[in-house]
């Protein structure tokens, strides 16, 4: 497996969301391997008011003001979601993780989430976590290295992308910066492919 490099992710938060999809998220857990093919992804930038880093560095979001490639890990309503951390010169920014197309350690996915069908496993951020057993204690991981949580490219064809609004978001509702594999059954809202 190859992973993806450092420089990948220092690029503006939209164009590393949009390049994401396509590569596998590796997830290493008790001599298990996890693997999902990203099919959905959201960026939030420095400035974004929908941003977590938008009033400022704190305890929480420490991780989005550090080195590119690192994970931003954070909970919600009792669920996990997951980040990576890009930015182009500028002070903080991330890139959320919202679905997969789950490739490897499917059965492990499925008691995980308590599901039998493939679709939903790891379709939404809370969803996704879940399946792929990530929760606090892998924040900060760094995303380039081989460990218990790394990106890949293992080299598939680029997927045709759509670009529509963000979902969930209060702030900056107008900002077309989710991304998602065009046609994919994963992805979170199928109807917001336009």
């Amino acid at each position: 497996m190859k992973t993806v490099r450092r420089a990948f992710y220092a690029r503006t938060t939209s164009a590393v969301a949009r390049d994401l999809l396509g590569r596998v998220l590796v997830r290493r857990t008790k001599g298990r391997i996890l693997r999902g093919r990203i099919v959905e992804t959201e960026a939030y930038a420095s400035g974004d008011p929908a941003s977590h880093a938008f009033r400022g560095r704190t305890e929480r979001n420490r991780a989005l003001f550090g080195e590119v490639g690192h994970a931003y890990i954070y909970q919600t309503h009792g669920q996990y979601c997951l980040n990576v951390v890009a930015k182009k010169a500028k002070p903080a920014g991330g890139i959320l993780i919202r679905a997969l197309e789950p490739l490897e350690g499917i059965d492990l996915m499925r008691r995980s989430r308590k599901r039998s069908g493939l679709r939903r496993i790891a379709s939404g951020p809370g969803n996704l976590s879940r399946a792929m057993r990530i929760d606090l204690r892998l924040y900060g991981a760094d995303r380039t290295k081989e460990g218990p949580l790394f990106i890949t490219d293992d080299g598939a064809a680029s997927p045709k992308v759509r670009r529509t609004v963000r979902i969930g978001v209060t702030a900056a509702r107008d900002k077309r910066w989710r991304f998602v594999v065009e046609g994919s059954p994963f992805i979170t809202r199928p109807r917001l492919q336009c």
